[in-house]
């Protein structure tokens, strides 16, 4: 990804948008430190239409038989100091 400075930018706008359009996203310093990021605005939608993790869940191919059957034994006692360093 090109880095540009924020002045330059300013000038050379008109590039960074085609930039952004071809699929190059660029971004604009501002003092030696990142500030933003130009990108094309069909890849600014890609990017904002992300499923929840439910939609993503619901879509997946498994079945209710595919996930293991959760292991319900009772958990272990530890005595926790004695996990400790000296």
């Amino acid at each position: 990804m090109r880095e540009v400075q924020l002045r330059d930018a300013k000038t050379n706008l008109s590039a960074i948008v085609d930039d952004a359009i071809d699929g190059k996203p660029v971004v604009i310093m501002r003092h030696g430190k990142k500030q933003a990021v130009v990108l094309s605005y069909d890849e600014w939608l890609r990017l904002s239409k992300v499923p929840s993790i439910g939609r993503l869940l619901m879509s997946s191919p498994l079945s209710a038989g595919d996930i293991p059957a959760r292991d319900r034994a009772r958990l272990r006692k530890i005595k926790f100091c004695e996990l400790l360093p000296v």
